[in-house]
């Protein structure tokens, strides 16, 4: 294991988040609000400790990254990236202590959307602004950003690009994975500037335009309003958040394929079609148990009440603009499995992912195949492509581990003092990166009554679900560090 290696590429990951609290610095410094002395103290902090664990890192021969220093640095650098991001919460005073601090920030890194705060429009604009930027610096990825740059300090990148882009099967665009990480982050930026433009031209001011579209492109949920996106009472912002949300729910590679003039690339993916029917058959679900059931009193309200959910809960963004605690419980139900689905692979949704989801459905039929026709060959094929063993191994190792880990943080949380509905939805709702759950963490509660150790344990399921669950767990494999 090459711990300079490691030490070097963190610092410089370090060095990113901190100077990137310069943006908030400035709505700071405009409000003239208090938490700008928190901002250049978390600056200094931060770059202080990148350029020492910079320094630490030299004298190693820094060719390509090999497995293990990959999963390192990418474990690492999210809960580095945390544990500086946390110091502008605590510094500023905005939250009681550090652990909700570093809860906020991992949340927002990770693209969760669970906060602590208890009455949100309390806090000045800049932490508000900061606490969003989170979400977008993470919605992409951090190393994904880096990678375009790291050959310039002699680091190459294809197995951290391996480690970090979400999904189970990383495509590179081009054959140089830096030339991959400038197009997936050009495509995210060209997408939030267009959300930030429609939000504008329906009224919304600047800085709220920004913040959610933050929160939305990178399926994060953070708003600087305590009531959400709902708070608006606005058709026109809900339909457009809603597009947005499902965009980026959606394999960025696509994104760049049609932008590129591929038109037919969305609907020749199968895993889209997947994930469109689902979202459909969700939505119109959904909004028929809310009209029948009398909870909303026109159609048009009960499909976008539904719709805006429902791709919320799918793509794991977790904005509302309704208390869905209270609709009927079969539109809860819906919800909560929707939990486990999660966006596309490639996309900056979290969960279990369509393709696996989809995968192991087929794989289930395969196995129905076999047991009328044992002789028979049964293949998977996506996209016209015969999927190998080892691939569908490892879609299956994936979710059985997923399931065990929700069953044992489940049980953790109940240990902690929620009730079965409250420890099994914050454990959904943190390992899936969604953000609200049912019962006191609902889409109207927060995390903030949650005990310690509790926080610790939801930060370290938002960990997973952000890396997929095998690039953490690999650093406790011992047979990770033998040579």
């Amino acid at each position: 294991m090459r711990f300079r290696l490691v030490l070097r590429v963190l610092g410089f990951l370090v060095g990113i988040v901190s100077l990137s609290m310069m943006w908030p610095l400035y709505w700071s410094l405009s409000d003239g609000t208090p938490d700008s002395g928190a901002f250049v103290a978390s600056i200094l902090i931060g770059v202080c400790a990148g350029a020492l664990l910079f320094a630490l890192g030299r004298g190693d021969d820094y060719q390509e990254l090999g497995i293990r220093e990959a999963f390192a640095v990418v474990t690492l650098s999210w809960v580095v990236a945390s544990a500086v991001g946390a110091l502008p919460f605590y510094l500023s005073h905005s939250v009681p202590s550090y652990t909700d601090g570093f809860f906020e920030a991992m949340s927002g890194f990770s693209t969760t959307g669970a906060s602590i705060l208890t009455d949100i429009e309390a806090n000045p604009r800049g932490i508000l602004f900061w606490r969003s930027l989170t979400h977008w610096l993470g919605g992409m990825g951090i190393i994904v950003l880096s990678l375009a740059i790291l050959p310039f300090i002699g680091v190459g990148g294809m197995q951290l690009f391996k480690a970090e882009v979400p999904g189970p099967t990383p495509e590179k665009l081009t054959p140089r994975v830096q030339q991959t990480a400038v197009l997936l982050w050009g495509v995210y930026v060209f997408l939030s500037a267009l959300e930030i433009v429609a939000l504008c031209l329906g009224g919304m001011n600047i800085f709220e335009s920004l913040t959610h579209t933050f929160g939305t492109m990178a399926t994060g949920g953070f708003s600087p309003l305590n009531g959400s996106i709902g708070q608006y009472q606005n058709a026109y912002f809900d339909w457009v958040i809603t597009l947005f949300m499902f965009l980026a729910g959606a394999n960025f590679t696509l994104h760049y394929m049609v932008l590129k003039g591929k038109w037919g690339s969305f609907w020749r993916d199968e895993e889209f079609r997947f994930y469109v029917k689902v979202v459909l058959f969700s939505t119109v679900s959904v909004a028929l148990a809310l009209y029948i059931s009398g909870h909303v009193s026109s159609m048009e309200r009960a499909i976008r009440d539904g719709a805006f959910q429902v791709v919320s809960i799918i793509t794991t963004t977790g904005y509302a603009t309704a208390n869905f605690d209270l609709w009927p419980f079969y539109t809860k139900m819906v919800l909560f499995l929707l939990m486990f689905v999660g966006g596309c692979a490639g996309s900056t949704g979290g969960g279990i992912k369509n393709v696996r989801v989809m995968v192991l459905v087929r794989r289930v039929g395969m196995e129905m195949v076999h047991l009328l026709h044992p002789q028979q060959i049964v293949r998977i094929r996506l996209n016209g492509r015969v999927l190998k063993e080892d691939v569908l191994a490892s879609m299956t190792a994936f979710f059985i581990l997923y399931t065990l880990l929700f069953a044992g943080f489940s049980l953790i949380m109940s240990a902690t003092g929620l009730d079965l509905v409250e420890a099994m939805s914050s454990v959904a709702a943190t390992l899936g990166n969604i953000g609200p759950g049912f019962g006191q963490i609902g889409p109207v509660g927060n995390y903030s009554a949650i005990s310690d150790l509790g926080k610790w344990v939801l930060s370290l399921c938002m960990l997973l679900g952000r890396l997929e669950i095998f690039t953490v767990v690999m650093l406790f494999v011992p047979g990770t560090w033998r040579q």
